[in-house]
């Protein structure tokens, strides 16, 4: 069909801060693709962005299944004629003992985590090319901060976060910009499954402003790294943290 929008990829978009960035990507005139393993998630998520008075549409797929994405977003260009931003924000989460991680939780962690990462810039990268576009990944303050029970989440994000920069330096010649956010303490429902009242009030009292991140928070600095405001911004890891990080 083609469209003069510019063209945005959420994974992850199904609930929480993907669905946050989604919305306010649409909000910002975008048309988005939110893309999630959860079909109905993601068309939840579409419709949200279309009563939202938003253009949008909803994508399931399996992110670290490397074929159906580079499938996928091939097929997505070739409808849509263009692809401008592709937001990584996809995760599959365990926490627990290092000594009990089984090899099944950590491959699935690293393949959605950080593979998927891999497999969505191979797809892009063509058509990101063509738009001057721009990706954005999704770290963590756990990269450089130990949390309890989080030893394989926290590797995969510093993964995330070193990629992140030789991303930048390696596209950044091909004129597409690469940056991350990092959260802080965002209790969204998923979040929520793993993290009791306790553990977050716990990070509460460790953020400097006094509060819990919310999904739109995130988004607002998606928005900012994905906008012509940014055009810029290069190799650059934006922690939207409440100072967390420097507690």
């Amino acid at each position: 069909m083609g469209t003069d929008k510019r063209v945005a990829i959420v994974t992850g978009a199904g609930r929480g801060i993907g669905e946050a960035i989604a919305r306010r990507l649409a909000a910002d005139g975008l048309h988005v693709v939110a893309v999630d393993i959860d079909p109905e998630t993601a068309a939840r998520t579409r419709d949200a962005v279309v009563a939202d008075g938003g253009s949008g549409e909803a994508l399931a797929l399996d992110v670290s299944d490397r074929a159906a994405v580079l499938a996928a977003i091939d097929a997505l260009a070739e409808r849509l004629g263009r692809i401008d931003a592709v937001v990584n924000n996809a995760m599959w989460i365990r926490y627990g003992a290092l000594e009990e991680m089984d090899e099944g939780t950590v491959d699935r962690m690293l393949a959605v985590g950080l593979k998927a990462v891999v497999w969505t810039t191979q797809a892009s990268l063509p058509h990101l090319r063509r738009a001057s576009g721009c990706i954005v990944n999704v770290s963590s303050p756990a990269a450089v901060r130990a949390t309890a029970g989080a030893a394989i989440y926290s590797a995969v994000k510093g993964a995330v976060s070193s990629l992140t920069w030789q991303m930048s330096n390696e596209l950044g010649s091909q004129g597409v910009r690469v940056n991350a956010v990092v959260p802080g303490a965002v209790p969204t429902e998923g979040a929520r499954a793993l993290v009791d009242d306790a553990g977050y009030e716990l990070r509460r009292a460790h953020t400097p402003l006094g509060r819990l991140g919310r999904p739109e928070d995130l988004a607002g600095a998606v928005s900012f790294l994905v906008s012509e405001d940014a055009a810029f911004v290069n190799g650059h890891l934006l922690a939207v943290d409440g100072g967390l990080l420097v507690s």
